[in-house]
């Protein structure tokens, strides 16, 4: 191949075209800062603002002023729950989340730990699983806010979360999603979900880095993270980011779009590389689920005898990209604590493999890492003082 191969779009996705263009006029025409109402220039950029934001709202099945801009995924996750625990501290203490959640998720209940509040980690089945039962079982008279990934950044298991929302309404907890891997992959409405808050992310489905938004719903109260200016109807401080709101709405709205053809695509895609993964390497282990419960364009192998890093390093030397497991959690030595949730020892945790495929992907680059994975694979075994043959 003489171009790179791509298969790491869970970590981040390629601008779309049609999204740049759509940027454009904010970095050179309408270029003033939305809070600046005083003249022209900055009026237009706030006109787009609202555009923006009543665009979004529209794409998420959500009301207009129940959309807040962030600057990304893990800022609208730690918005939700700081935010929510400070706001509801005199109700109660305690949050209940799950063992698999997005670092920036957990970090924050530890955050909190730290604070004086309580946090239930629920564990999840050898797919990666939250059972509603455990969930509905956890809620005390303290429960002020359940949160639970929509699907899981690294093994793709999507959650029934709809049935979660439920029963945090008949106990009168708030609900809230990071939807953040989702997004592009499933279709995503917050009323048929039925949750209070859902944090997306623009660069995970072909829009730029740097620019997220946190779904409230109106009546929830929530407390600042941010302080300084009166920008988001003084929910958070810091001047708009008028071209990163233009392309995550117009990112969204291609999206949804264009859904159910790359869904259909993807599914096709990820079955093809399981299968060809599958035929030609021996002790190998698909992480997550096997059928509709697993996102349409997430792949996760773990390979017994070899460590993930080396696979990558390899890989890359062959023109593939791809990863071990979060992106966000690429710099540290231990096993994926989602492989661990999930049952997985250390040693074969740590030869896991991630590929994750876009609508952009073709079928020849499938075949092209089918065809490289297995001989990398088997060359790392023998050199494996674990491996006997």
């Amino acid at each position: 191949m003489n171009k790179p191969i791509y298969m790491d779009n869970n970590a981040t996705t390629k601008l779309d075209s049609r999204v740049f263009e759509e940027m454009k006029p904010y970095f050179t025409e309408i270029y003033g800062n939305a809070s600046s109402k005083f003249y022209e220039t900055g009026r237009k950029a706030e006109a787009a603002v609202a555009d923006f934001r009543e665009r979004v709202a529209k794409q998420l099945g959500a009301k207009t002023n129940e959309i807040y801009f962030t600057a990304s995924g893990c800022e609208a996750d730690n918005w939700a729950i700081k935010g929510i625990a400070n706001a509801y501290k005199e109700k109660g203490n305690h949050i209940i989340t799950s063992s698999i959640e997005h670092h920036a998720i957990l970090s924050s209940c530890e955050f909190l730990e730290k604070n004086g509040f309580e946090v239930t980690y629920l564990p999840v089945d050898s797919e990666g699983r939250v059972n509603p039962k455990d969930v509905e079982d956890a809620i005390t008279d303290k429960t002020i806010l359940i949160s639970i990934m929509t699907a899981n950044n690294e093994i793709g298991t999507i959650e029934p979360i709809a049935e979660i929302a439920r029963i945090a309404k008949e106990h009168k907890v708030l609900m809230h999603t990071d939807a953040v891997q989702a997004i592009g992959h499933m279709k995503i409405n917050v009323a048929e979900l039925g949750v209070d808050l859902l944090s997306i992310s623009a660069h995970k489905f072909h829009g730029p880095k740097g620019v997220g938004a946190l779904y409230i719903r109106n009546g929830v109260k929530i407390s600042n993270l941010i302080h300084g200016g009166g920008q988001e109807r003084g929910k958070r401080a810091a001047t708009e980011n008028v071209a990163g709101m233009a392309g995550l709405c117009k990112a969204l709205e291609l999206t949804n779009a264009e859904i159910d053809k790359n869904i259909e695509k993807m599914t096709a895609l990820r079955d093809r590389l399981i299968k060809g993964i599958r035929d030609n390497i021996p002790e190998c282990r698909l992480n997550g689920p096997e059928n509709e419960d697993r996102l349409c364009n997430n792949v996760n192998f773990s390979f017994k005898y070899i460590e993930g890093e080396s696979i990558l390093m390899m890989l890359d030397m062959y023109g593939i990209c791809a990863s071990s497991g979060s992106a966000c959690a690429s710099g540290s030595l231990d096993p994926s604590h989602v492989l661990l949730a999930i049952g997985l020892p250390h040693e074969i945790a740590h030869g896991s493999l991630r590929l994750s495929v876009s609508g952009e992907t073709t079928e020849e680059e499938v075949d092209y890492v089918i065809k490289t994975l297995p001989p990398i694979v088997e060359r790392l075994r023998h050199m494996s003082p674990l491996y006997e043959g």
